[in-house]
């Protein structure tokens, strides 16, 4: 009797605190949660009244909060991103648009991160609650942050970080002179010219990321009461479960925690003929 209840504790689902960021990165990470349900984890889902894609769903407990933004002002900042990222023209043409773009999408992320961590009635009731795991995807810190208070562990579930935060936080190489940048347009096959230019075009990099992440920094540096950094919080990831695609992607080193999950959203129908 006592091996059979043993076993049974072992076999219970676990409880999972998801902190998604809307839009694609949504409806992504979405089937993935419909399968934890069926297979007897409990999730709660956090997430602001004003959203886009983020909807109630009998798989998982949904939580919202209150923020100051319009839903027409959350949808005009995503799709006019959306669209900057697949937009054609040179480097510095599609640099400073998406700079402009992520200028805007992160005042309204870092804002509703806010409205999150200072929800106190919230914030109690996700102590309260115990749970085992943060699912979050990292590109808004907010999950992570919370993963920190609540001291759990943590798993990223994500596509791609902006500025190469996910090769730098995890350790993984991925030098200048050899791994083409985005809007390059280069492959792993570079001239000695090129890869000179890859390099140059490196370097902006650590301005657009000082922008947009290092509020999140001075953020949970006064959240948590202790001196954070960006890639501190990063770092802290206990899974990185990244959709790559070693066909659509450039082969590279990867961490023993790093996770290939390309493919993971594909429909699973049987084409026609």
């Amino acid at each position: 009797l006592v091996l059979l209840l043993s076993v049974l504790s072992l076999a219970a689902g676990g409880k999972l605190l998801v902190v998604p960021v809307d839009g694609s990165r949504w409806l992504g990470m979405r089937e993935v949660l419909d399968n934890l349900r069926q297979k007897g984890h409990e999730i709660v889902v956090v997430a602001p009244e004003i959203n886009v894609h983020i909807k109630p769903s009998e798989n998982f407990i949904m939580k919202m909060y209150p923020t100051p933004f319009t839903k027409e002002e959350v949808d005009a900042s995503i799709h006019s991103f959306s669209r900057e990222v697949f937009a054609e023209g040179s480097f510095l043409e599609r640099f400073l648009k998406i700079y402009q773009h992520l200028k805007n999408f992160s005042a309204i992320s870092l804002s509703t991160c806010e409205h999150l961590l200072y929800n106190k009635e919230l914030v109690s009731y996700l102590e309260e609650s115990k749970f085992d795991a943060v699912l979050t995807d990292p590109v808004v810190l907010c999950g992570q942050i919370l993963a920190e208070h609540l001291s759990v562990p943590s798993v990223f579930f994500l596509r791609v970080m902006p500025c190469g935060l996910d090769s730098e936080a995890t350790q993984c190489p991925s030098p200048p002179s050899y791994v083409p940048r985005v809007f390059t347009g280069y492959t792993d096959r570079m001239s000695f010219l090129q890869r000179v230019k890859n390099l140059i075009l490196d370097i902006p990099k650590y301005l657009l990321c000082d922008f947009v992440f290092q509020p999140y920094a001075k953020l949970a540096s006064e959240f948590l009461q202790q001196d954070v950094t960006v890639l501190d919080l990063l770092r802290q990831a206990s899974i990185w479960l990244m959709r790559l695609d070693f066909v659509l992607d450039y082969p590279r080193p990867l961490m023993p925690n790093i996770i290939v999950i390309g493919g993971v959203n594909c429909a699973h129908k049987k084409l026609t003929q």
